[in-house]
């Protein structure tokens, strides 16, 4: 019984096994990979071309937008991605992860500076050495790549740039491995950052078979080229005047995407523009520095302002919604703590400047450390990641304004006579209640007082408040 329910069995599973191939057609192979472009004069479509937009200074909602849109292209088969850049820099991460995403692509991405009049400086150079394709329009540029750190750099004598392919001298700190870089201006620290940066840029330089030598001229004497100069001294790969243009003359290059090398069929690709999402817009907005600032402040007067007024509710409600929007883009951003420290400090104190007699001193400080903290809040000049000098000033002189009424008011208050208790109630005016002579009462402030006074008064008739003896008043007629 057992051998027989085995034969069944094996009978059972070698049928499945034959209609499983029957099944199959005799021309389908491995699938191969949704993002390798397709051979040149193949029966298959075409295909598409994801297309990315970087405008603007590069930040953590750039990064995410081109990351998660290359992830997005190898998802849906496209054949190519092509980043359409037009950027003066940004931050030093947001950079590298867009990198990280190029170097581990299945899908070949091509970096084009356009439109016209656009570039690719500073952190832009990076992305386009990394790229398996370098594109720039006519009149555009690139280059600039030299590394700024947090807090800026001292001014210091430009090292010698050296002509592309020439070795470096001993004493110089020009292109080559055999530079030296002990002999560079600067502290250890500048040194250091900008010879990572020259390392970092020479490895993709070396990966996608580009002009090493003039990237690292562009990142320690900040060298710029021309869309043609740069075609010329092999920095890209081609000049093309647009898209089309551009996906028509990469046609049939070979490129390297890891370890094998694709050839790309690109002329007939349909192009698929992706637009960034609604999150990566609002990431974008808030970390803006000018945005995250102004949310912050936001933040501490609606706090305050619910403080002095509990109750108000709407104060309280949008100063916490604020400032926990303002921290998360603080979290992200690179911003100085003593700039924010400063900045906390100098409202604190012009706030403490209502509640205390300093006279402006309060607020004059407070001031001081608004401003100084305003300015060092983003400590860089990394471009597109600072809060705009124009704000700053007009805020400042707003509190300035503000402080100098404080000041003002408090002074002429004190050559105000005294307004309260007994001194406040000399020569106010009080009503006879009853006819007296002597002894009698009046009305003062609603109210009915005992009064005496040296002259005989009528009911009805006003009177002077001259002399205030406990709850007695000495009054004469007015």
């Amino acid at each position: 019984m057992s051998a027989r329910l085995h034969r069944v069995l094996l009978w059972s599973l070698l049928g499945c096994g034959i209609a499983a191939v029957a099944a199959t057609p005799p021309d389908v192979a491995a699938p191969a990979p949704a993002a390798m472009p397709a051979a040149p004069g193949s029966a298959e479509s075409p295909g598409t071309a994801t297309v990315l937009e970087i405008n603007g200074a590069i930040g953590p909602a750039t990064s995410r937008y081109v990351v998660r849109g290359i992830e997005s292209a190898r998802a849906h088969g496209s054949r190519l991605v092509v980043l359409e850049m037009d950027t003066p820099g940004g931050l030093d991460s947001a950079m590298r992860d867009i990198i990280r995403a190029i170097l581990a692509s299945p899908v070949p991405v091509a970096s084009y500076v356009t439109p016209s009049g656009a570039r690719a400086a500073s952190a832009g150079t990076y992305i386009l050495y990394a790229s398996h394709v370098a594109a720039m329009a006519p009149a555009t540029n690139l280059g600039a790549a030299t590394p700024v750190s947090i807090g800026g750099e001292p001014e210091a004598p430009a090292p010698p740039v050296l002509p592309p392919g020439k070795p470096a001298d001993k004493g110089g700190g020009g292109a080559g491995e055999g530079s030296a870089p002990q002999s560079l201006p600067g502290t250890a620290m500048e040194r250091k950052v900008v010879n990572d940066a020259v390392a970092y840029i020479r490895g993709l330089a070396e990966l996608r078979g580009r002009n090493a030598d003039w990237a690292e001229q562009a990142v320690r004497g900040a060298a710029s080229l021309t869309a043609n100069a740069a075609l010329g001294q092999k920095v890209i790969d081609v000049v093309a005047r647009d898209l089309p243009d551009l996906l028509a003359r990469i046609d049939g290059r070979e490129v390297r995407v890891g370890d094998p090398t694709v050839k790309l069929a690109t002329r007939d690709l349909a192009v698929l523009s992706v637009k960034p999402d609604w999150r990566t817009e609002l990431l974008g907005v808030i970390t803006n520095p000018t945005v995250a600032y102004g949310l912050m402040l936001i933040g501490i007067w609606g706090l305050l302002l619910e403080g002095y007024n509990p109750g108000a509710v709407l104060p309280g409600v949008a100063g916490s919604i604020c400032l926990l929007i303002a921290l998360f883009a603080f979290q992200i951003l690179s911003v100085n703590y003593a700039g924010l420290a400063l900045l906390v400090l100098g409202i604190a104190m012009i706030v403490a400047e209502f509640f205390f007699p300093t006279y402006g001193s309060l607020g004059a400080g407070g001031l001081i450390a608004f401003i100084v903290g305003s300015l060092i809040l983003f400590d860089t000049d990394v471009p597109g990641m600072q809060v705009g000098r124009p704000l700053i000033a007009a805020l400042a002189t707003v509190g300035g304004i503000v402080i100098a009424g404080i000041v003002y008011l408090a002074t002429r208050a004190m050559r105000h006579p005294v307004a309260t208790g007994a001194p406040g109630m000399i020569g106010a005016s009080a009503e006879v209640f009853e006819d007296f002579t002597g002894k009698g009462r009046v009305r003062y402030g609603g109210e009915l007082w005992n009064a005496r006074s040296d002259v005989a008064l009528r009911a009805g008739q006003t009177t002077r408040i001259v002399r205030v003896e406990g709850l007695t008043l000495w009054v004469e007629p007015q």
